[in-house]
């Protein structure tokens, strides 16, 4: 099935919003086993819009349009799908409805402007959106399947994946169930993985298991997609798969599926009935910051210090200095001493002095106490400033986690230069 993207928007065309959305789509699709064949960008114009339907209608047989469903003026998917399939646009009742109910429930009222929301082609079949205003739809142009969701990320990846997914694949005529499993790694690189992993399609002799990655430093993700008739089938193959990777990626795994990092780490902690300290440098309370939202964290997170100023972060931890032979351990056993957590985690960083370059490094040393132990860490990282800190975030949630589950905390990395 040919399938085509269509991004809509003024600031995602002039670059103002990087269009984060199209790489969002088509990784989603191809975890799936479809395959965009086209991707086109255009701008809140009405004679632009209707040319780039009717383009996308002539040689797709899906063709996804994100963005423009919202209640301002230059919202315009709407009206010119209407136009495009030769129908009229009508009142949405139910969704109206919908919207009122929105609102309500957040006790404000509902500016006249959002009923434009509401108004849909005649032909159109609602997808549903039950984190936002824009009311998704889908209809025929020209012989092709459109389906029209909304620019705001986390109302558009509820649809893709609950709404327009499914239809694609029942319109593609794919009879299997397809499952994708995900694991999250931190310290090994691409080609690393792919090496390690050599063979693991030859466990599904039928061609039914599909190996991908794909690599957002400091982590990457690995992508098992699994086809078979029924998700009985699905399971029996995942199985023997899903061992291959945990056996050969081992501790560099740091978390599976949807869940994270910091998840995890916090998920060990609430079970050990734990808490947490944390002292930073250079990270910008980056680490901290991945902690705070999480549900639980107010239970856990006892206290983040964060400063560029090595004696700052002594004087928080109820230190006169840091000593110069091994600071990062001073740090960690006083912080959770002055915090009264169960446990603390020291992240210093000593940062090349210079400009910004690509051989720019820092050295990173970690510590984290707790149980009546200090574990430590230090390593070297090369790329610039934004790499270091990426990766001193990383290794220091990684070393927590590590010493959290009793795994060696200081086992080298394909980032670190030794």
């Amino acid at each position: 099935m040919r399938i085509e993207i269509l991004c809509t928007g003024d600031e995602v065309l002039t670059g103002k919003i990087v269009n984060s959305n199209f790489s969002y789509i088509s990784q989603k699709l191809e975890d799936f086993g479809l395959t965009v064949v086209w991707g086109t960008t255009v701008g809140d114009d009405r004679d632009s819009l209707m040319a780039a339907f009717r383009l996308a209608a002539s040689r797709a047989d899906a063709v996804i349009v994100n963005g423009g469903l919202g209640p301002t003026v230059d919202d315009l998917s709407q009206e010119m799908a209407a136009k495009a399939a030769g129908v009229e646009l009508v009142l949405s009742e139910e969704w109206l409805a919908r919207m009122e109910e929105y609102f309500q429930r957040r006790s404000r009222v509902m500016p006249p402007n959002n009923r434009k929301q509401a108004m849909l082609p005649s032909t159109a079949e609602i997808l549903d959106n039950p984190v936002g205003t824009a009311c998704g739809f889908a209809l025929d142009i020209d012989g092709a399947r459109f389906f029209f969701t909304p620019g705001v990320p986390r109302e558009l990846r509820r649809m893709l994946e609950e709404q327009i997914i499914p239809r694609l694949l029942k319109k593609s005529g794919v009879q299997a169930v397809i499952h994708l499993k995900r694991f999250h790694s931190y310290g090994i690189g691409e080609s690393r993985a792919d090496a390690m992993l050599a063979g693991l399609e030859d466990l599904a002799p039928d061609g039914g298991v599909k190996l991908g990655f794909r690599a957002h430093y400091p982590q990457l993700e690995t992508k098992i997609t699994v086809r078979g008739r029924d998700m009985e089938e699905v399971e029996r193959k995942l199985a023997p798969v899903t061992a291959f990777v945990r056996q050969r990626l081992g501790n560099f795994i740091v978390a599976e599926d949807d869940r994270t990092l910091e998840g995890e780490v916090l998920a060990a902690l609430v079970a050990a009935g734990g808490t947490l300290a944390v002292a930073e440098t250079f990270t910008g309370g980056q680490i901290a910051a991945r902690f705070g939202p999480q549900p639980g964290a107010e239970r856990v997170l006892r206290r983040a210090i964060v400063s560029r100023d090595p004696g700052q972060l002594a004087a928080a931890a109820g230190l006169a200095a840091l000593p110069e032979a091994e600071p990062a351990v001073a740090l960690a056993r006083s912080l959770a001493d002055a915090s009264g957590a169960s446990h603390a985690l020291a992240v210093l960083v000593d940062l090349d002095e210079g400009g910004d370059r690509i051989d720019l490094g820092g050295t990173i040393r970690i510590a984290v106490a707790g149980g009546g132990r200090v574990e430590t860490r230090e390593a070297r990282l090369l790329g610039g400033r934004e790499w270091v800190r990426l990766g001193a975030t990383e290794m220091g949630l990684d070393c927590l986690r590590r010493f959290l589950l009793g795994l060696p905390v200081a086992e080298r990395i394909d980032f670190e230069k030794v």
